[in-house]
């Protein structure tokens, strides 16, 4: 039977091999040239152009300067200057505010998004609020400063209301406004729409079925957001957050038209090392901030993009 099995099997790979050779005489199809390849890569490469003049080039050079001196000669002081201490207080503040106004951002925003998922998609007030936080999330720069300043500046409406209606004077130990604290309430500002934007999709692919079964199974409301509802979440959330903090430690506009005095954050700090005319010959020092910044950045947003794939398969 064995034999029979390997001489049938024999016979089937011949005749297939046979019918697979063209035939003498019988006329061939034309093959058709570059009919297998793919070329839909192309439709890519406007935006690859893109990333490589607006990105990829501007960072080599950023990075490249900070390895030479004014003379072009190579040199590794800036990079060296980079533990001083000057320099660690600023990548301190921006840290420290950045992680800061990520967390109230996230918190508010989730909240905001929990409060939405009640709504109708297309009714009035859910399309408002996503139209707003569209708006919201690009607001910066010396408009955003302008309005700060207008609102809880030293002579602002609501700091002049405070003042003479409950005497109560935000500024009675100095105009923090104008420091790194007063960075804090204007990152909020674009800080809790783009979270609005970026965990909504995910608070909204919850599917009901899930909270059915739950339910069917004997379970409350909160032991669903416990042992369901949350640990889905959290991949999604941690992930804004991620991108909140990148985006608030990469802001330059805001800080450069509020803060007026000093170079607190690492943004301020690579623009006094531009232009300053107390730091001659200290050009490329920018270069060695901007390298810093880079490192920083790009760890936070691997660490999203791990955590956003596997928060992908809940939402597939």
């Amino acid at each position: 039977m064995g034999r029979g099995r390997l001489v049938t099997a024999s016979v089937v790979a011949d005749r297939d091999t046979q019918d697979a050779r063209p035939v003498a005489g019988e006329p061939q199809a034309p093959r058709r040239r570059g009919a297998a390849r793919d070329l839909s890569w192309l439709g890519l490469a406007p935006f690859a152009a893109y990333i490589a003049l607006f990105l990829a080039l501007p960072t080599v050079l950023a990075v490249g300067s900070g390895l030479f001196d004014a003379r072009g000669a190579f040199t590794l002081d800036n990079v060296a200057a980079l533990g001083d201490p000057v320099i660690l207080m600023t990548f301190w503040n921006s840290t420290w505010v950045s992680l800061l106004t990520a967390l109230l951002g996230a918190v508010v925003g989730a909240v905001v998004c929990y409060a939405m998922l009640g709504l109708p998609e297309t009714g009035f007030v859910r399309s408002t609020v996503d139209a707003a936080s569209g708006v919201l999330a690009q607001f910066g720069g010396v408009m955003l400063a302008f309005v700060m300043v207008a609102a809880i500046g030293t002579q602002g409406v609501v700091t002049l209301l405070l003042k003479h209606v409950l005497g109560i004077d935000p500024y009675a130990d100095g105009a923090w406004i104008y420091s790194v604290p007063g960075l804090i309430p204007a990152y909020i500002v674009f800080q809790v729409p783009l979270m609005i934007i970026t965990f909504m999709p995910a608070l909204a692919a919850l599917k009901p079925q899930w909270a059915e079964a739950h339910q069917t199974l004997g379970g409350t409301p909160r032991s669903f957001w416990l042992h369901i509802g949350i640990p889905v979440l959290a991949p999604s959330f941690l992930a804004s957050l991620l991108l909140l903090f990148a985006n608030a430690f990469s802001s330059y506009a805001t800080a450069a038209a509020l803060a007026s005095q000093g170079s607190q954050i690492v943004p301020l700090q690579i623009r006094t090392a531009l232009t300053s005319e107390t730091l001659l010959g200290r050009e490329n020092l920018a270069g060695a901030l901007a390298f810093g910044m880079i490192l920083v950045v790009a760890v936070v947003m691997g660490v999203y993009a791990l955590i956003q794939r596997r928060a992908a398969r809940w939402q597939a």
